[in-house]
């Protein structure tokens, strides 16, 4: 335990993120908008036998954004830091489409009654127990996480894509 020289109470250190975190990370690599560069990347973490779980691209004249959630974080994020790419990392919320007749619509109501915005969303190419879900990028994850759970619906954590029960 760590001491706070200003009125010396002990403070706990951080406790790191683990695999029940209930966000996923997100790695968005920024590169030239040429034929082959996506090819490039994926062949660059696929060599290394991880999974994408989650891919969107984000384009435009110039350049573009692909936006990675892999299998296992930690060994994507050593594999980017080895590499020429280049990379920024972000939480962003998965979610388990409900079983319901309007599943976009009960995790949007969610979100909306806690005023939380989505700045943007895409599928997880992970399908827990054969359901569908979302990758969620939201203003307010902490809220957006509280907001969801709070509704009942499953979040998708880094040890779910790497659980072989789902």
């Amino acid at each position: 335990m760590s001491m706070n020289y200003g009125d010396e109470t002990p403070v706990e250190p951080a406790i790191m993120r683990d695999r029940n975190w209930p966000c996923l990370r997100q790695f968005g690599v920024f590169m030239e908008n040429r034929v082959g560069r996506l090819h490039d990347v994926l062949r660059h973490v696929e060599k290394h036998d991880l999974q994408v779980m989650g891919l969107s691209i984000v384009d435009s004249i110039d350049y573009v954004v692909v936006r990675l959630i892999l299998s296992e974080y930690e060994r994507g994020r050593e594999l980017f830091e080895l590499s020429q790419f280049t990379v920024f990392e972000n939480d962003i919320i998965g979610v388990v489409l409900p079983d319901s007749d309007q599943p976009f619509l009960d995790i949007c109501t969610a979100l909306l009654q806690a005023e939380v915005n989505i700045h943007y969303s895409y599928p997880l190419l992970f399908r827990p127990r054969g359901r569908g879900a979302i990758a969620l990028l939201t203003d307010d994850v902490d809220q957006g996480v509280r907001a969801l759970s709070e509704k009942g619906l499953k979040l998708v954590t880094e040890k779910d894509m790497t659980d072989e029960q789902y």
